[in-house]
């Protein structure tokens, strides 16, 4: 069987969808629309926890776990200003990392 075809990417989609978000919530962060962002935001961040863990990468899911703590709409944390606007920066970038560096084995991680 050819190597390539032995994993797959089941963060990409994700990953390319909450890095978008996260640039997008840089536009609308002053705006009452920002909560949209920070349920998207951290809902992605989720499912990708749950492809991690699935396929035994947990390691992959720390980052991502720090995301969903951070934009969580439930209980939100009142950052602002320009750190707050590089942490959608430094969230943007891993998302694109995750999502293109969490590779799981087509089997679903199970070990033969």
């Amino acid at each position: 069987m050819n190597k390539a075809t032995e994993y797959y990417r089941p963060g990409l989609l994700p990953g390319i969808i909450g890095a978008a978000a996260c640039v997008a919530g840089l536009f609308v962060l002053e705006f009452d629309g920002y909560q949209i962002v920070r349920y998207l935001v951290s809902i992605l961040a989720l499912i990708i926890i749950v492809f991690a863990v699935q396929g035994r990468r947990w390691w992959w899911a720390l980052p991502m776990v720090a995301v969903a703590v951070l934009w969580n709409p439930v209980l939100p944390f009142a950052f602002e200003g320009v750190l707050w606007a590089a942490g959608h920066i430094f969230a943007a970038a891993a998302f694109l990392a995750v999502g293109l560096f969490l590779r799981v084995p087509e089997s679903g991680g199970k070990r033969k």
